[in-house]
């Protein structure tokens, strides 16, 4: 199919859907009649914050809803064919070959007791007839498309084996796996960092240019949208509340809820100052008002919004669900309000503990033969030395699997470190033993990137979060338990209603701030946060983002704060860290890295950002790397190990692992350019 005159062939029709799901004997829609179309070579982009219905959306266009869900009214259809209606032996058919997903929560899609190319061989075998060798090739041509390193090996290994932005990443390979006609994409890139979602983003870009594929793409980062959409539909509450054109959309928001959305975004301009927020929360499933969804979180809401439900209404070559836009309504509606936000205290405390790492490594042994000897050796951490100040936040930034998450274990003791020194309040906490460590545990804390597989799946988030409030001895009873764990998931953005809930009742959005929630539970002074923010939407991500920064002015604390959103890192980061394969290129302040980056490596994250302008980051000499494949930690590089991705590589780079040039009292990079 040719996606350049096909343009305007519609491949996915949604029209009126309502879905209906059965939930504590009653009926409730997540989804609430909405229509679009995929049309064939074109990206439709959905965002909204979680519990609006995105992926109840996608997973219905699958005919994959939960046990007690259906499609009550309206059509799918397919390519002219109607897919509500079929039977499921034939959308047996149709899922995986012309119709596509990549699920949000990889460690719960794959299979754990089946390797990594057997996953993806099913889809070869069941929708393209391929066996063998052949399936096997294919299979390690599609995992080297997505970008993951020493493919031949990885079809091997199980889903255990591999970081989360890998797991995601053998998520896409299994969906393309089949050639699909259409793709739901639901937040595929949500878990990966910047340079590999930018090979990932080129990557389905490219094959949409080529075969005409259309896409769904769910997404709650703007930046995303604003490199891969052609036409952007808003969801709130089941209901689509924009529509329109990419460029109208970035041009000039309509809904109080989209321009809500944009102000949430984290940005240079805003370090120092809270960021704005949406008040409450997306309403409850079986929660029925009259009037406009969004009029108890709007900041214009009128009488007639708390009334009367407002029709959707067309500005230019936009569609918008508002009374604001409703011909006969008055003029002054639509001015903006311009409340300011508080900016809270500016300035980092200073009582919380500092920690400082010497030459950390950890090294995890390869095995082989019958009698398991030692043949070599993973360096996922190789000599990293860094400073959290007290009351401050260092960032610690990179791809997935150059060893930030291990690094941050390995300080808590969580993974054995091979060597170096770690020292905090007087204590060596590498020397500790698991008694000594036990007082340390409410000082120490850490907000795990997985929030599914780090929650107890039997336990209720009131259990979860109290659990550690017992151990460590955190309120004397359990009516002053109860009442910080109220008080904990409002901080959070969560109700306090739904501390009788399991984990697995609640968004993978939720369940990240259920984690966040458990480890502020027993007041900590460091914190190590790996990936706090990465499942969340944008206006979550604001409420976070504050909360952290007013305990942090509040309390002193200080983070070890590892992430792969760098705009996150330039709003609420002092320093920066840059790892590579397990060892420090570049660090110092905040503003010498990302105003000014030195190494070759940090000039390319900085450029494979998206900007929510649609334009390309303006980095200088950010051309000077190319993104390629990283290397396997099992056998670096010699020499610079980023050489191999290096255009000002020069031979001693190849022979000689530079030593540290120090730029500045703060600044230090590890490049022989320097």
């Amino acid at each position: 199919m040719n996606g350049l005159d096909s343009d305007n062939q519609a491949l996915l029709q949604v029209d009126g859907l309502q879905v209906e799901l059965r939930n504590a004997g009653k009926r409730v829609r997540p989804v609430d009649g909405i229509s679009f179309e995929v049309a064939a070579g074109r990206t439709l982009a959905l965002v909204g914050e979680s519990g609006c219905g995105k992926s109840m959306t996608a997973l219905a266009c699958m005919r994959l809803l939960p046990s007690g869900g259906r499609i009550s009214n309206g059509s799918v259809r397919l390519g002219g064919e109607a897919l509500q209606s079929l039977p499921e032996v034939r959308m047996r058919d149709i899922r995986g070959r012309r119709l596509a997903m990549i699920f949000q929560e990889p460690a719960t899609s794959l299979n754990p007791v089946m390797t990594v190319g057997d996953q993806i061989g099913e889809v070869l075998v069941r929708h393209r007839g391929m066996h063998g060798k052949p399936a096997w090739d294919e299979a390690e041509r599609l995992i080297d498309a997505v970008g993951i390193p020493d493919a031949r090996r990885r079809l091997a290994e199980y889903p255990f084996q591999l970081s989360g932005g890998m797991k995601q990443r053998v998520m896409i390979a299994i969906a393309l796996a089949g050639d699909p006609e259409v793709l739901i994409a639901d937040e595929p890139t949500t878990a990966l960092d910047v340079t590999i979602q930018a090979q990932v983003l080129d990557l389905l870009a490219d094959l949409q240019a080529r075969r005409g594929m259309g896409m769904l793409l769910i997404t709650h980062d703007l930046g995303v949208v604003a490199r891969m959409a052609h036409r952007v539909g808003v969801m709130y509450a089941g209901e689509l509340v924009e529509t329109g054109e990419r460029e109208d959309f970035f041009r000039a928001p309509l809904h109080p809820y989209s321009r809500k959305l944009f102000a949430a975004l984290p940005t240079q301009a805003q370090r120092g100052k809270a960021l704005e927020t949406i008040r409450g929360q997306v309403p409850r499933l079986g929660t029925h008002r009259q009037g406009c969804r969004f009029a108890d979180r709007c900041p214009q809401a009128q009488d007639l919004c708390r009334q009367v439900e407002p029709a959707m209404y067309t500005v230019g070559h936009q569609t918008v669900r508002c009374h604001l836009y409703d011909p006969a309504a008055p003029i002054g509606w639509l001015q903006e309000s311009q409340a300011g936000i508080e900016s809270g205290a500016t300035g980092p405390a200073t009582a919380g503990g500092a920690l400082e790492v010497e030459g950390l490594q950890v090294h995890f042994p390869v095995r082989k033969g019958l009698f398991r000897r030692v043949v070599g050796h993973v360096k996922a951490v190789d000599g990293v030395s860094l400073k959290v100040p007290a009351g401050e936040t260092l960032a610690l930034v990179g791809e997935s699997g150059c060893g930030k998450t291990t690094a941050g274990k390995a300080l808590l003791s969580l993974l054995p470190a091979t060597g170096g020194s770690a020292r905090y309040g007087g204590h060596e906490l590498l020397e500790l033993s698991p008694r000594e460590w036990q007082p340390l545990r409410r000082d120490l804390q850490m907000i795990f990137q997985d929030p599914f597989s780090s929650l107890n799946p039997r336990m209720r988030v009131g259990e979860i979060l109290e659990e550690g409030m017992v151990a460590l001895k955190v309120e004397k009873t359990a009516e002053a338990r109860a009442a910080r764990i109220d008080a904990l998931l409002k901080r959070v953005g969560l109700d306090p209603a739904m501390r009788d809930r399991f984990p697995h009742e609640f968004s993978g959005g939720q369940r990240q701030r259920i984690a966040i929630a458990r480890a502020l539970a027993v007041s900590p002074k460091l914190i190590v946060c790996d990936e706090p923010t990465s499942a969340l939407d944008v206006s979550v991500q604001a409420q976070i983002l504050n909360l952290l920064r007013e305990l942090q002015a509040e309390y002193g604390l200080s983070y070890l704060f590892i992430t792969h959103n760098l705009a996150v890192v330039d709003y609420l980061a002092h320093h920066v860290a840059v790892m590579y394969l397990g060892r420090i290129v570049e660090q110092g302040s905040v503003e010498e890295v990302l105003r000014a980056p030195s190494h070759p490596y940090t000039r390319m994250l900085l450029a494979a950002v998206p900007r929510v302008d649609g334009r390309e980051a303006d980095v200088a000499a950010g051309a000077g790397a190319n993104h390629g494949d990283l290397p396997s930690p099992l056998a670096p590089p010699a020499g610079c190990h980023f050489h191999p991705r290096c255009s000002h590589a020069m031979d001693v780079c190849r022979q000689t692992y530079p030593g540290e040039t120090r730029q500045s009292p703060t600044r230090v990079v590890r490049c022989h350019l320097y």
